[in-house]
């Protein structure tokens, strides 16, 4: 039996986000499950990424005229799809094109799914609400306007009408069902790694130039302002006043560039000047030797409402790739590290993470070997192959439901 989704994401194609590339056009396909793709266009080279179709249009300079010239694809789209060529419509993360989606499915009797990676509308209220703090603004007035009536929306009509919900996590899953949402339509896929790509790569380490004896620790991921990435600093300082020479690799960047420049001029008003680096962002294939070099890697994530939701991938990378690895108690990253047995767990404050940090440095072959288990926890469990199998099985379930 095979399935064919009709798929309308907020990401430019081609995708480079995992849970939408790796999991829909590589996996999914191998059980049966096709997916005809709708995105945001980009300035990147087509590429053949498994969807049984792409759409995206044209990349227009003006990103008001990008945005609708999309809603225009999307309307196209879902005007187009036909029951017997499409067994689903299913929407990522785009409140207003989901409730238009919504009304196409009902009217055409064909399924209707909503995909939440990210609770984009309370993220748009919390930094509506920062900004109005900070200072008030007719355009942060508007931004928190339009979350407040996204979030209503999303909660009183689109989520409770649809056929299915797919969320990021299970700490999500219990907030949908906080929320009202009956459990049975609820299904949690947490985020994954590709370990046929992994593990078919030869990863050599490599340290950064100066730094090849130092003790290292190193973070993979945004360096966005919301990450808080301060307490790491903080951490750092403190693992420095008992290993001195220990330094810290920052391989990522920010959409925002001076959210870079205020955690570097935080780093040195600390006098840690000397003591991080930030790459900018590299290529996975430039990232993995960088951080399999490192003695340590970091997983901080912030807790509260927005980010205890989430399911972080750079904890299931580092432990992909046998990193010893410090992680925070997000729920997410608490599951992880309990049940593999291959990390760090800590709160979330300085003091804590800088002990497990300092534990590592002390006795990196015996953290080395601890990493070990992560493997087969994550081949097991959030590897994308078995990720993909369990999800072709509940689309296949709400298929034949749905007859």
């Amino acid at each position: 039996m095979s399935l064919k989704i009709l798929q309308l994401v907020p990401e430019s194609l081609p995708t480079f986000r995992p849970d939408v590339a790796v999991l829909f056009g590589k996996y999914l396909p191998r059980h049966g499950v096709e997916c005809d793709i709708v995105g945001m266009p980009s300035q990147q080279p087509p590429q053949a990424q498994g969807f049984r179709s792409v759409r995206h249009g044209r990349f227009l300079g003006s990103r008001l005229l990008r945005e609708l010239a999309f809603q225009w694809l999307c309307l196209r789209a879902l005007a187009g799809a036909r029951r017997a060529g499409c067994d689903a419509i299913q929407v990522r993360d785009m409140v207003p094109t989901g409730l238009l989606a919504l009304l196409v499915a009902r009217l055409k009797g064909i399924p209707f799914y909503y995909w939440v990676s990210y609770l984009i509308s309370e993220g748009r209220i919390e930094r509506a609400r920062s900004s109005l703090a900070q200072r008030p603004t007719l355009r942060a007035r508007l931004v928190l306007c339009k979350g407040l009536l996204e979030q209503w929306l999303l909660y009183r009509i689109v989520l409770p009408r649809a056929n299915h919900v797919f969320v990021q996590s299970d700490a999500m899953l219990r907030m949908m069902q906080a929320r009202g949402i009956a459990a049975q339509r609820l299904t949690a896929v947490p985020m994954g790694v590709d370990m046929e790509v992994l593990q078919a790569q030869a990863i050599a380490p490599v340290r950064p130039e100066g730094w090849e004896a130092v003790p290292l620790l190193a973070y993979l991921g945004t360096l966005d302002q919301s990450r808080q990435l301060e307490r790491l600093l903080d951490a750092l300082l403190i693992v420095r006043q008992r290993i001195p020479a220990a330094c810290l690799l920052l391989i990522g960047a920010s959409d925002t560039p001076s959210d870079v420049d205020d955690l570097l001029a935080y780093a040195q008003r600390a006098g840690l000047a000397g003591a991080v680096r930030v790459t900018g962002w590299l290529p996975s294939d430039q990232a993995w030797p960088l951080l399999a070099g490192a003695d340590a890697a970091l997983s901080y994530i912030p807790r509260g409402a927005l980010f205890d939701v989430s399911s972080p991938t750079k904890l299931l990378e580092y432990l992909a790739l046998r990193m010893p690895a410090v992680g925070n108690d997000s729920p997410d990253q608490a599951e992880v590290l309990t049940a593999s047995g291959a990390g760090w767990l800590t709160a979330s404050e300085p003091a804590a993470m800088a002990a497990a940090m300092a534990a590592i440095l002390s006795d990196v072959p015996a953290a080395r070997a601890r990493a070990q288990a992560g493997v087969a926890y994550i081949e097991a469990r959030r590897s994308y192959r078995v990720l993909a199998q369990a999800l072709a099985q509940r689309y296949l379930d709400l298929a034949g439901a749905h007859r």
